[in-house]
């Protein structure tokens, strides 16, 4: 488990771009269960989800279709949170950082962490949009 201290800014800087903070498994299930489309980011604290994938999560924001519900839970910190996460991003293997866009209760898009690693921010983000553009 990383300290509070250390992930304290990486939090900070989705739950500033509207990204609600979840902690438990119920929480997580409930609002991926919810009505709606849900954008869920599985936050890390590693250099790729730095410099890809929350620039990238917040970019897509700037689109005209965006999510209903934008959430995150961060790895090796929450772990009951990204669990539940994960198991409702299955077939995907868990992978961190990652994204699952969601429409009522079912996975409708998923980015990967290879599908994150090496790109930058601004092709991650058109991926979101296109997401958006069809199932928000």
């Amino acid at each position: 488990m990383y300290p509070a201290e250390l992930v304290k800014p990486m939090r900070e800087d989705l739950a500033m771009a509207g990204f609600e903070e979840l902690f438990t498994a119920e929480a997580v299930e409930a609002a991926i269960n919810q009505p709606g489309t849900i954008l869920v980011v599985v936050n890390s604290v590693c250099g790729c989800a730095a410099a890809n994938a929350r620039p990238a999560a917040k970019l897509s924001l700037r689109n005209g279709k965006t999510p209903d519900r934008l959430i995150t839970v961060f790895a090796g910190v929450d772990r009951e949170a990204v669990d539940a996460a994960r198991n409702l991003m299955v077939p995907f293997p868990p992978s961190s950082p990652s994204m699952g866009l969601f429409k009522d209760g079912e996975l409708v898009h998923m980015i990967e962490r290879h599908h994150i690693e090496g790109r930058p921010a601004e092709m991650i983000a058109e991926n979101l949009i296109q997401a958006y553009d069809e199932f928000c």
